[in-house]
This record gives structure tokens, C-alpha cells and sequence, in this order.
């Protein structure tokens, strides 16, 4: 399937091992600033790498609750409700070796591709503008370039545990479409966020940050054009990439 056709689903095996599978800790990524692990995840002949984020490895922040692991499975239940395939498969597990934390699925990228060089090739534009779209509904306060990951042929986002404040948080990279229109397929999956409860975010979120979530999607359809930085807000994340 071809970037920027959305309808892209996440896989039932991956999931289904993420979620029953041995955790086996391999090591510690570096340059995290909270505790980040990569492991192996075990069922039989069958093993998968992942990335284990451990909610007894974050740090304090003064504008977001902890637990910031849910608000990574939380995205990816939003990119799953939506079916851009833009988040990798993450689970909640609560037998980690370091307690309850997400699981989401190793993307074996080339980590020499980010969003500034991604960005240079027009063919790649289609996906990052589902990525922008996402990062509105997510009101995702850390879309830095190095979240950018291009692998398996496609663009994923990655790092989404600064998401879903009920306040205005955006900060992002993704600028270069300020001022154009949200393609209109986009604005069709979003409907679904914006007239019911989205499903799989109960447990994940407060109740206020939910409605805040479908608040947004409101807003995108009433005013379907991507953004401009607000000049009031600290618009980019640090670092960038």
C-alpha cells in the first residue's frame, strides 16, 4: 500500500506476543531521558524486538501526570481507531521486569532518515501529513524530528507519552504545512473521534482528557486547516531532533 492512503491495520500476531510473551530485558536505550529499555519478547520459537518504557523509569514533569506509558498505548489505540498505521503495536503490560509499563514494537529503522530528511523527498509528504493530523488530535507536546522513524517502507511516529492534555500543549516539528487544508480522507476518520466515545482509551486517560481529545477532532472539522506556531506558545520541541 502506497504512503498517505491510510487504512494501513496493525498485525494480530505482533500484538497477541506483545501482550502473552516473555519479557527478557536486553538493554538500555541510549539518550532517554526516562527509562527506556530494549527487549526481547519470547513465546515459544516465536520472538519479537520491543520497546519496554517502564512507568517506575520516568521522570517528574511539572505539566503532565505521571504515567506517562498509557499515553503511549493510548496513541496507539487512536492510530489504530483511525487506521493510519501510524503508531507501531503497543500494549499495556503490568508483569514487566521493572513493573507496569508499554510494549511497543521495535521498528528496525534507518536511523540516519528523520523528519528533516524525510521531509526533502515530496513522495513522503502524504504520510507526514497524516502524522501532522495525528500529532492535532494527540495535541502531542514532543513531536521531535528523531520521532520520525522510516521503516518497513513507511513513516511511523514513535515517543507519544507527551500526549492528550486537556490543554493546549502542541509542540512539534511539523510545520510545513501550516496553513493548508487537512486532506479530506483525513477528515473522514476523524468524524468517528468527533461523535463517539473513542474506544480502547478507557483505563488510558481521564474522562476530561477523552473529551478534550473529541473536542479537538470537533475543531479540526469545524476549521480543517493545519495550524500556524502559536506565537504565545513555545511552538518547537528541544532538541528538535
Amino acid at each position: 500500500m502506497a504512503e498517505g492512503t491510510a487504512a494501513l491495520a496493525p498485525v494480530p500476531e505482533y500484538l497477541e506476543l506483545l501482550s502473552t510473551g516473555e519479557i527478557e530485558v536486553e538493554g538500555r536505550m541510549p539518550w532517554s531521558s526516562n527509562g527506556t529499555f530494549l527487549v526481547s519478547v519470547s513465546r515459544g520459537e516465536d520472538t519479537l524486538g520491543a520497546i519496554y518504557k517502564p512507568g517506575r523509569g520516568e521522570r517528574p514533569l511539572w505539566d503532565f501526570p505521571g504515567g506517562l506509558f498509557r499515553r503511549e498505548v493510548a496513541a496507539f489505540e487512536l492510530s489504530r481507531l483511525l487506521g493510519w498505521g501510524l503508531v507501531p503495536e503497543t500494549v499495556l503490560r503490568h508483569d514487566g521486569p521493572f513493573g507496569s509499563g508499554s510494549l511497543q514494537r521495535f521498528i528496525d529503522a534507518d536511523f540516519a532518515e528523520h523528519y528533516f530528511t524525510l521531509m526533502e523527498h515530496p513522495v513522503h509528504h502524504a504520510r507526514l501529513r497524516e502524522m501532522a493530523t495525528l500529532d492535532l488530535l494527540l495535541n502531542n507536546a514532543d513531536r521531535k524530528g528523531g520521532h520520525c522513524l522510516y521503516g518497513e517502507c513507511r513513516i511511523w511516529g514513535i515517543d507519544n507519552g507527551l500526549s492528550f492534555h486537556d490543554e493546549p500543549k502542541l509542540r512539534t516539528v511539523i510545520w510545513e504545512f501550516a496553513g493548508e487544508e487537512v486532506p479530506a480522507y483525513l477528515l473522514a476518520y476523524i468524524e468517528d473521534v468527533a461523535t463517539a466515545i473513542p474506544p480502547g482509551l478507557a483505563g488510558l486517560l481521564e474522562d476530561y482528557e477523552i473529551e478534550a481529545l473529541m473536542g479537538r477532532a470537533r475543531l479540526i472539522l469545524e476549521r480543517p486547516y493545519f495550524p500556524s506556531p502559536h506565537p504565545d506558545r513555545r511552538p518547537y520541541p528541544w532538541p528538535l531532533v
